[in-house]
């Protein structure tokens, strides 16, 4: 699902010797969020804070110890939580937001990582107006094929090579963003995690194609024709190019591919994923009260087979070529272990519905006889999901509108769509809205690209992005 963190090690190893010491603590410990005061969403948004600020205020502690921040933050959570509720709930909630959430998404976020790291389009692009363009279109277009991870995996590197002669190359960055890591995930299961927790649900796998396509086209279209003319006044300014005495990345006879194997392991993720919300063999073990199924297990275990089939078979070209380092995965897997850990209670606070702190919020999305009104849906949605889990916050929406799936997919089918496109879409409002965002700014940022900061970027996504939003309110959704 989206949450990240690459030190699982020492806390599984923990969880492992609590649960041996301790045998009682055997079942799960469900947290009433309608018991739960606001102040518990402290930690969650002194993770949020921390990601904003420290890189304006202190970089150089932020760059040696943003793990360390995490960590502290997601123990201020964790000590009092545990001293009001007990060390059983405690573990317990850790180890369902580890076992349940966490390592299933690093796994997969980890593999597809190395697996399109490994794949190198050798030779040089021109990042020229329409080849960025082109290139974001098909990252758009692939994003609901192989999902925005894999998608922007795959074409981040290329696009950046073909840009290294550029002095201004962060807004291609940003809008790679909106598109190819949120927007362009939208058409079907396999594009976004709300989307495929949807899928198991029962909406059908072409449901989002059907309904959701004009939306997605709107939103797409006007962000490719935006990008164009924002490049292409940054191309054709005198100063866009750089004193060098030639592109960083030479000229070669021809284009080619190194690393193709790595096609064939992406294709085989992808199965894994179809893989564990398809098979039901009916078979689960019971960690602590969190519920491992088989085919989640078999897929976790297969995909580091695959990572590791990955690493040794890639030329050493490829990987070279693409200077792959480890860091941009590191920095998700830490900052994201702190977010899946602080997020626990904010996450049982709007599962608790009318009855809980965000109780103005499950209100908002309907009108006074009980009829949904989808605008308010979208808006509530997307605004959530940019700041927290997008896969729990549409099954909260989901089960708002009514949970049958059969009728949210034909009479409350406007409602549905407007679950889906706020969840898919307004994860490209801040950083960590989706997964890919934080990757691909880290990738950036180690090939020398100057991000935004958080803000910044909310800044760049506000100007852009909300009045779009707001335009396709009034198209799409009723309010």
């Amino acid at each position: 699902m989206r949450r990240a963190r690459r030190a699982m090690a020492p806390w599984s190893t923990a969880m492992l010797a609590v649960i041996a010491l301790f045998p009682s603590l055997a079942g799960a410990a469900e947290i009433d969020g309608a018991t739960l005061s606001p102040l518990w969403g402290v930690p969650f948004a002194g993770v949020l804070l921390s990601i904003a600020l420290f890189p304006l205020l202190a970089p150089h502690f932020w760059h040696h110890h943003y793990g360390k921040v995490a960590a502290a933050w997601g123990a201020l959570f964790l000590v009092p939580f545990a001293m009001q509720f007990g060390v059983h709930a405690a573990v317990a909630n850790t180890v369902h937001a580890l076992l349940g959430e966490y390592i299933p998404f690093i796994m997969l976020l980890g593999s597809l990582y190395v697996v399109a790291g490994g794949i190198c389009l050798c030779g040089n692009l021109h990042g020229t107006p329409r080849l960025n363009t082109g290139i974001l279109a098909l990252g758009t277009v692939l994003a609901s094929l192989m999902g925005t991870t894999g998608a922007a995996m795959l074409l981040i590197r290329p696009l950046l090579r073909a840009n290294d002669n550029r002095r201004h190359v962060a807004h291609v960055v940003v809008f790679f963003i909106f598109l190819v890591a949120n927007a362009g995930g939208s058409l079907t299961p396999l594009g976004d995690p709300p989307l495929f927790l949807g899928f198991l649900k029962g909406v059908e796998f072409t449901w989002t194609l059907r309904n959701i396509f004009p939306e997605t086209a709107f939103l797409c279209v006007a962000l490719l024709a935006l990008f164009y003319v924002v490049d292409r006044h940054y191309f054709l300014n005198k100063e866009e190019e750089l004193p060098l005495a030639q592109d960083p990345t030479p000229d070669s006879k021809r284009l080619q591919i190194d690393g193709k194997i790595n096609f064939l392991l992406l294709l085989g993720v992808l199965a894994l994923v179809l893989m564990s919300g398809l098979w039901k063999p009916g078979i689960a073990f019971d960690v602590m009260g969190t519920e491992v199924t088989l085919p989640a297990l078999v897929r976790d275990v297969l995909l580091v087979v695959i990572t590791i089939v990955s690493l040794i078979a890639t030329p050493h070209s490829a990987r070279s070529g693409n200077e792959f380092n480890w860091e941009p995965i590191l920095e998700v897997g830490k900052l994201f272990a702190g977010i899946f850990l602080t997020i626990i209670p904010v996450i049982a606070m709007l599962k608790a519905g009318t009855d809980g702190a965000f109780a103005a919020v499950i209100h908002a999305v309907s009108d006074s006889s009980g009829k949904p009104i989808d605008g308010m849906y979208f808006w509530a949605t997307g605004i959530l999901s940019s700041f927290l889990d997008n896969a729990p916050t549409y099954l909260v929406f989901f089960n708002t509108a009514g949970g049958d799936p059969a009728t949210l997919m034909t009479r409350d089918a406007s409602t549905l769509a407007a679950i889906s496109a706020g969840a898919v879409f307004m994860g490209a409002n801040t950083y960590i809205g989706n997964a890919p965002n934080l990757m691909v700014k880290a990738i950036a940022e180690s090939r020398g690209v100057r991000m935004p900061s958080f803000f910044g970027y909310m800044a760049w996504s506000g100007t852009v992005l909300l009045p779009l939003f707001l335009v396709m309110t009034f198209l799409f959704f009723h309010v």
